[in-house]
């Protein structure tokens, strides 16, 4: 697979939120408002493209029999650098995001990456691979935090592009308001998809 297509599959062919369905805690938790969305793609990316190198750099040293657990403990390294670094340097989107950083760890999309990818292919191919993905997972993210604050707030990256006495549609801020939007935006990207088969 060329390095071109490993880098577009994850955003387009492969998007973790869009087509394989990986993701949803986040991906549900925190797309209240666009920013929210965007710095937690680009927190995951972070993370992904640094495990995915380093997972790449020891996958001959990592025993089989404890490869998932020595992982985990990689991924976790990379994830309390970006949980502190976020908490020092981005103290209101760290509070804004609160939890869902530290289960970075937990996200399938990342350990999947790193079994399925990084653990048999080389360092670049792997960074590659993890700056695709991570795109994907922050174009999707975004995506979806700008149609719910559109929606909900009518604002987008905080600026308020409707009268402050106006309200939104409260629903889309809301829990519920994060399944309709994903289930319209995945229903959209299959009728592309189906539109490209036909």
């Amino acid at each position: 697979m060329s390095r071109i297509k490993t880098l577009t599959n994850g955003i387009i062919k492969e998007n973790p939120v869009l087509v394989l369905l990986l993701g949803m805690c986040p991906t549900l938790g925190v797309t209240g408002s666009a920013i929210n969305g965007m710095g937690m793609g680009l927190a995951a990316t972070a993370v992904l493209i640094c495990s995915n190198m380093a997972i790449a750099l020891l996958k001959n040293v990592i025993p089989d029999k404890v490869r998932i657990p020595a992982f985990i403990v990689v991924i976790a390294s990379f994830v309390t650098i970006v949980d502190l670094s976020m908490g020092a340097y981005l103290p209101e989107l760290y509070a804004q995001l609160g939890l869902f950083i530290p289960l970075i760890v937990v996200n399938c999309i990342i350990l999947g990456r790193a079994e399925a990818y990084a653990s048999k292919n080389t360092v670049l191919d792997s960074a590659i691979d993890g700056v695709g993905m991570g795109l994907g997972f922050t174009l999707a993210l975004t995506i979806l935090g700008s149609i719910r604050e559109i929606l909900g707030a009518g604002s987008i990256f905080g600026y308020k592009f409707i009268a402050e006495s106006a309200d939104g549609m409260l629903l889309f801020i809301m829990p519920p308001g994060a399944f309709i939007a994903l289930g319209f935006l995945i229903a959209f990207v299959n009728v592309l998809k189906n539109r490209k088969t036909a």
